[in-house]
């Protein structure tokens, strides 16, 4: 009987052992993986502007009906988010953009363009309560900036150059653009890349 229990033992304490192992080798590879898929910033697709190009200069009227300039030299940098009052995920990144930019407003200035029917949009701007921010109706707008799949944003600097720009479904994209401007890069893939062929 005693014999029984200390192989029992005996195995027991080589299974917690064994699974002490391939939780440790488990634990290492989701940090290999996790350096090798970095996060990734806004998708930039190659068209329209290229980043530290000059943006195309527009005067839209605003669903305000005031005046918004695009591409011109300003006080502030200035962010341009494309959306649909369809887009979920537009929509779900209404509450972050403000957010954003409540914490830049020292240097970032939002605003917000689309196309289609000015009645769908002044309702959905007051549903989503984007009065305090331009929201421009322009399909010339996006055509100049390629936009072809939604949510997009541009990032225009205070000369009225491209800074950054790509598709954008989180947070995290949205702030990659703020990224690629302070490092001075196309965007963070284009330097993630060069950095990794440096190593």
């Amino acid at each position: 009987m005693n014999e029984a229990l200390l192989i029992s033992n005996i195995v027991l304490w080589v299974v917690v052992l064994a699974l002490l192992l391939v939780v440790f080798a488990l634990a290492r590879q989701v940090g290999i993986l996790y350096e090798r898929i970095a996060p990734m910033g806004a998708l930039m697709l190659d068209t329209g502007p290229k980043v530290g190009e000059a943006a195309p200069r527009f005067e839209l009227p605003t669903l305000a009906r005031e005046t918004l300039v695009v591409g011109a030299p300003g006080p502030a940098s200035q962010l341009l988010f494309f959306l649909s009052p369809t887009c979920p995920v537009c929509k779900k990144l209404l509450p972050i953009l403000k957010s954003i930019a409540k914490d830049e407003a020292s240097w970032l200035r939002l605003a917000f363009a689309s196309d289609g029917e000015p009645e769908d949009h002044r309702a959905f701007q007051r549903k989503a309560a984007l009065e305090s921010f331009p929201y421009v109706l322009s399909a010339e707008l996006g055509m100049a900036f390629r936009v072809g799949k939604l949510p997009y944003a541009v990032l225009i600097d205070e000369q009225g150059v491209v800074r950054a720009k790509g598709l954008v479904n989180s947070r995290e994209q949205l702030e990659s653009l703020f990224t690629a401007k302070e490092l001075k890069v196309a965007s963070v893939q284009s330097f993630l890349e060069t950095r990794g062929g440096e190593r």
